[in-house]
């Protein structure tokens, strides 16, 4: 296979020795397998942003921290200095949420190395050691369907314990192994408390992965773990949440009553002001 030249520096380093084959060509980078001594790795090879198929890239990078002030002025401006340290802010990104959320004990690929904008990580395998599909690539049973929508739920809630949303997960951005998921592409990962758009981010995960997954299990059709989860975030109760995918609906019945004499309450007032304003109007006049 005609070696890509952005795997060069790789071999030269002597960080992989040989590329196997492509895995997949996405809408931010390109994947390949490749070999390292005895081992089979995954490297991701970013695609460059006038390349990418990537929409919306600001509302993502919305309240990131950038330490260094010459950096965050640069790219503020849009420079060419600028882009280029957006761009490796956007994969480092990646690099870091791989790292934070492996400790955690979230199911995502291990990391190796990142070098020359390539990212090196495990190569998720399946039982019989073959590449891992991509969840929406299955056909499940409602046992596995219900067990994975359950495990993916979970993950979700330990991400966002970390203050963490993934932003673009779906059935395209989930491995499943020999012991199920694994979360996959990570660069858009937002901050939570510093996003605006976070909330609306991560119902729209959730939403991808149910309305994937009631296909094979009806039943999670009727469920809203979006709107639980972020109500238990916003009342620093996630940690201990016991989740059920309903949320109560409010449906005490209306007073009336109440209302309109609300209503009178504020005419009243607004006709008493009326009549003050009136009043010193006609004295202003009077008095000249």
């Amino acid at each position: 296979m005609k070696i890509l030249a952005r795997l060069e520096p790789l071999i030269e380093e002597g960080l992989i020795d040989s590329v196997i084959c492509q895995l997949m060509s996405g809408k931010e980078a390109m994947v390949y397998m490749v070999r390292s001594g005895e081992h089979a790795l995954c490297a991701k090879v970013y695609k460059d942003r006038n390349k990418r198929n990537f929409q919306h890239f600001a509302s993502y990078t919305e309240g990131r921290r950038i330490k260094n002030s010459r950096r965050a002025r640069a790219i503020e401006k849009g420079s060419h200095y600028g882009r280029i340290a957006r761009e490796e802010g956007w994969q480092n990104t990646e690099v870091d949420m791989l790292c934070r959320l492996g400790m955690a004990g979230i199911r995502v690929p291990k990391f190796y190395n990142f070098f020359s904008g390539v990212l090196l990580m495990e190569l998720i395998t399946d039982a019989e050691g073959n590449v891992a599909p991509r969840l929406n690539d299955m056909s499940l049973t409602p046992q596995q369907a219900r067990y994975y929508h359950k495990t993916l739920i979970s993950h979700v809630v330990q991400m966002l314990c970390l203050g963490i949303v993934h932003g673009d997960l779906s059935p395209y951005n989930v491995l499943v192994d020999r012991e199920g998921p694994v979360i996959i592409d990570l660069p858009q990962a937002v901050n939570a408390a510093g996003n605006q758009q976070a909330r609306m981010m991560i119902k729209r995960d959730i939403d991808n992965l149910t309305s994937f997954f009631y296909r094979f299990a009806p039943d999670l059709a009727q469920s809203d773990y979006a709107s639980e989860i972020w109500s238990y975030y916003q009342r620093g109760k996630l940690p201990q949440a016991h989740l059920t995918g309903l949320v109560k609906s409010q449906n005490k019945p209306v007073n009336v009553g109440n209302i309109l004499q609300a209503i009178d309450s504020a005419n009243r007032k607004e006709l008493a002001w009326q009549r003050h304003k009136q009043a010193k109007l006609n004295g202003y006049s009077a008095h000249y």
